[in-house]
């Protein structure tokens, strides 16, 4: 491709983009709206993804030990050996009354008891959240195990926001980007067919076809990757929004949102890459008739 090809293409690449000006402001707008919601979507599956890892590492299951056991500790083994435990720490009466304290400051009642009304207790980490429950199961079996505290609910819930999310957003990735090439192609095709004689004329003194399907495919690049730029800054503006809103919010202590800047990277590539090929698949499924002999 010669220098002076290259600016011709880049210049019909913009006529052609300007000169259905409705059609084209639809098309960008609908690549906006496509990325947009495949964007928030993919997103909210993240942040559930990465809080359920956070649980993971911070989830604590507590196993307390029966009263007329003889070694507490002994019981560490056990626990150890069952599958999906990560990691187990043994927590005495006088440690357990010692947290109490600690998280608790201002409650006098807690300074005043005898650690002896408290239960010896293991900590366990798990490595796997989904697996919770049966992990639970599996502690409440070992002999010397009273009962066991889990926070089942808790996390059956992040389980399900993330799958939620995921399913969710593979669906709508899937249909949007169709119906974003649909609609790109179309747009393109209008272009296409109000000069089908020039592109005849083209054929007819020997234009390739590389020639003449080069300045659609440009057009569908800029309507692409302009359609890919608004969505991001729009997707940006957004996410800062609603994290900025659930970090003031004392409902929503527990939840962390990744912050955006651990995020632009991939969000941009990922939005870059998607409007280009919507863009240039619909150039190309355009023109494609057009260029048959």
């Amino acid at each position: 491709m010669g220098k002076h090809n290259f600016g011709y293409f880049v210049h019909e690449g913009f006529s052609n983009m300007f000169s259905h000006g409705f059609m084209s402001f639809a098309a960008i707008g609908i690549t906006v709206a496509c990325l947009l919601i495949m964007g928030t979507f993919t997103l909210v599956a993240v942040n559930a993804n990465g809080l359920l890892k956070d649980l993971e590492r911070e989830n604590e299951m507590l196993a307390f030990v029966e009263e007329d056991c003889p070694d507490a500790s002994s019981l560490q083994k056990k626990l150890e050996a069952i599958p999906n435990v990560d990691t187990v720490a043994f927590i005495s009466r006088q440690q357990a009354m010692e947290r109490f304290v600690e998280q608790y400051p201002d409650e006098e009642m807690f300074r005043d008891l005898d650690p002896n009304i408290l239960r010896d207790r293991f900590s366990i980490k798990i490595t796997d959240l989904e697996l919770i429950s049966r992990t639970k199961e599996a502690v409440d079996a070992v002999d010397g195990i009273a009962y066991v505290n889990a926070a089942e609910d808790v996390a059956g819930g992040f389980i399900t926001i993330r799958n939620v999310a995921t399913v969710v957003c593979v669906a709508l990735i899937a249909i949007l980007f169709v119906v974003s090439v649909f609609i790109i192609s179309n747009t393109i095709r209008l272009t296409t067919f109000d000069r089908r004689e020039e592109i005849a004329i083209m054929r007819m003194v020997g234009a390739t076809n590389g020639f003449i399907r080069w300045p659609f495919v440009y057009e569908g690049f800029l309507m692409g990757f302009l359609g890919a730029s608004v969505a991001f800054l729009m997707e940006w503006g957004l996410y800062e929004a609603v994290a900025q809103g659930v970090s003031t919010s004392d409902a929503m202590q527990l939840i962390d949102v990744i912050p955006f800047r651990e995020l632009w990277i991939p969000v941009a590539g990922s939005f870059a890459a998607a409007g280009i090929f919507i863009g240039v698949g619909g150039s190309l499924s355009a023109i494609r008739k057009y260029l048959q002999v």
